[in-house]
């Protein structure tokens, strides 16, 4: 092969993204300070799916104050579903993990949570390849050596939500007396 000639490889992999919403919120807010900050998931999941095909989508967040705006932006975008938790995202996405195992190539998950290491090693024992995506300053440094790759969200991954008067942080004010 000459060195002006292109090797053409096809990637027939298929990708389920499932995001721990309360997880990968937190983390954003955390490391913006503003609790405004909101995921781009219009950009960030291209990205992650590369020129890969995406199985399945969904967002995991407990309690139930879900968008239905970004419930129905996921919809209509990737096919995507957002399921509420009655507690923690943990077990339903590690359930869902498991039961697609067997209809993906890869899987990735959306936190930095270390309590994902042992569903990152079941499913790569069982033949699948993980991926992580997460905020790296809150992200459990075991969990990214356990994944087969780690997906960093860097600033380009999320805005600010316009129009509403931010929420940042920061501790009351004390008044003087």
């Amino acid at each position: 092969m000459s060195g002006t000639e292109k090797l053409s490889i096809t990637i027939s992999q298929t990708v389920a993204i499932l995001v721990d919403g309360n997880n990968i919120e937190r983390s954003l807010h955390d490391l913006v300070k503003d609790s405004n900050a909101m995921m781009n998931f219009d950009t960030l999941i291209p990205k992650l799916i590369d020129n890969r095909a995406l199985n399945r989508l969904v967002y995991f967040r407990e309690g139930k104050q879900i968008s239905e705006k970004l419930a129905e932006r996921l919809h209509s975008m990737f096919h995507g579903s957002v399921q509420p938790c009655h507690k923690s995202a943990d077990i339903p996405l590690s359930i869902k993990a498991m039961q697609l195992a067997s209809k993906c190539d890869t899987i990735i998950i959306m936190s930095g949570d270390s309590d994902y290491i042992e569903l990152v090693r079941h499913l790569k024992s069982e033949g699948v390849r993980v991926e992580i995506a997460a905020v790296k300053e809150t992200t459990s440094h075991l969990l990214v050596e356990e994944a087969d790759y780690f997906h960093q969200i860097i600033e380009e991954d999320w805005f600010i939500l316009p129009g509403k008067k931010s929420t940042s942080r920061r501790p009351p004010r004390r008044r003087s007396k």
